[in-house]
């Protein structure tokens, strides 16, 4: 085996996929190839966090479709019909095609669980992107030379500031201490504006302390409330406010 081979078997390696001989080559490689220990500990971190993502089954109903379908479908050898020849033939064609069928309907059901995985890794990604998108406004916020802030005590011995930025139209809401919600309700965040209460999301019900972007722009509201709502969130208040403070002058 070249060196030219050797640096082509990054990838086989760290998804353990090389047979004994050629591992043992390319690991002797690679205490000589800086370029390829590096890409070797890149390629296995890569395929580490992959590894985490969930592995969702296909769902039950993909296999009674394939087999519906392959009952519909003839069983014909590539280029079109043939005669299956001699008697003592035809045992053989048939175990040959329960073999081709058994190798379809394990592949059908691996597509179907690798394409649930893939759904499931771009949901993942887009809610990261979803999230940093979230810090960036937070920090563009926190860091706005117009920034203002306002902190009260909010009961229970949390306390919750209000961070508001008028020429970004936005603001954010640092809370500590926050009591986690009693079960079947969640915190929701409101904007108040001559009384009138306009939702600004909701807050992690599982963390105490954390740092919340109000949803929506600030758009001339004088205050901000907290209240107690079912799952996800009310479209209106439906109890009393936990807290209202008034966003700083």
């Amino acid at each position: 085996m070249t060196t030219t081979d050797l640096h082509h078997l990054t990838g086989a390696y760290a998804l353990h996929a090389l047979p004994e001989e050629e591992r043992d080559a390319f690991e002797r490689h690679l205490s000589a190839c800086e370029p390829c220990a590096q890409e070797t500990a890149e390629l296995s971190a890569t395929a580490a966090r992959l590894g985490l993502a969930t592995v969702v089954s296909p769902p039950p109903a993909m296999r009674e479709r394939v087999l519906r379908r392959v009952t519909t479908v003839r069983q014909q050898s590539p280029g079109g019909p043939a005669p299956l020849g001699p008697a003592r033939a035809r045992p053989r064609a048939r175990s040959l095609s329960r073999w081709a069928l058994a190798a379809c309907l394990a592949a059908a059901a691996a597509l179907g669980g690798a394409v649930w995985q893939y759904e499931r890794a771009e949901d993942a990604l887009r809610e990261a992107r979803r999230a940093e998108q979230a810090a960036d406004e937070i920090a563009a916020v926190l860091a706005a030379p117009d920034t203002r802030t306002r902190t009260a005590a909010l009961g229970d011995g949390s306390t919750g500031t209000v961070v508001v930025s008028r020429s970004r139209d936005r603001a954010v809401f640092v809370v500590s201490g926050m009591p986690r919600p009693p079960g079947g309700k969640v915190y929701q965040l409101w904007f108040e504006d001559g009384g009138t209460m306009r939702s600004a999301g909701l807050m992690d019900p599982g963390r105490t302390d954390q740092t919340v972007l109000l949803r929506g722009a600030v758009d001339g509201a004088a205050k901000m409330g907290v209240t107690l709502e079912p799952p996800g969130g009310s479209a209106q208040p439906t109890s009393a406010p936990l807290a209202l403070l008034a966003f700083p002058a």
